[in-house]
């Protein structure tokens, strides 16, 4: 099969994404404006969480550090979704990606720029930046450079 754009996975139109902001997920957004991945880390025992959470799902904390991360990920799962009604076009690759430098935190993001069949459990994957609505920035991942 050929690689053309149309066969490509891609993500919603940034137009169409809206995020909500609250006192606990700010970080992550305003790092991810900044272009920089980032993982809140419990301040007490030291575990990382995705998605952010107002305390420490393993002790309880409040205490909370948000570490950069390098922007490396592993695709642990993945499915392919082909249209959604308003995109009868639209090729969806929405993965669950293992971060290794944040060890036992997962985040759910697109893989992008590659056709549905290449994405495979194990694939390395970066993070890159999409623009989304209000002027945010929404971290989307593409295959690594090298694999």
């Amino acid at each position: 099969m050929s690689r053309s754009e149309s066969t490509l996975a891609s993500t919603i139109p940034g137009e169409h994404i809206h995020i909500s902001v609250d006192d606990c997920t700010a970080p992550f957004w305003t790092a991810a404006k900044e272009r920089r991945l980032s993982a809140p880390r419990c301040g007490d025992c030291g575990r990382f969480r995705m998605p952010p959470t107002p305390f420490c799902p393993q002790c309880q904390s409040r205490a909370m550090d948000w570490v950069d991360l390098t922007g490396a990920a592993t695709v642990y799962s993945y499915a392919v979704v082909r249209g959604l009604p308003q995109f009868p076009d639209l090729v969806l690759v929405a993965a669950v990606l293992d971060l290794p430098d944040a060890p036992g935190a997962r985040i759910v993001s697109n893989v992008v720029d590659v056709a549905p069949e290449e994405v495979s459990i194990g694939m390395h994957v970066e993070v890159d930046f999409m623009p989304i609505a209000d002027g945010w920035l929404l971290p989307a991942f593409r295959p690594a450079a090298g694999d």
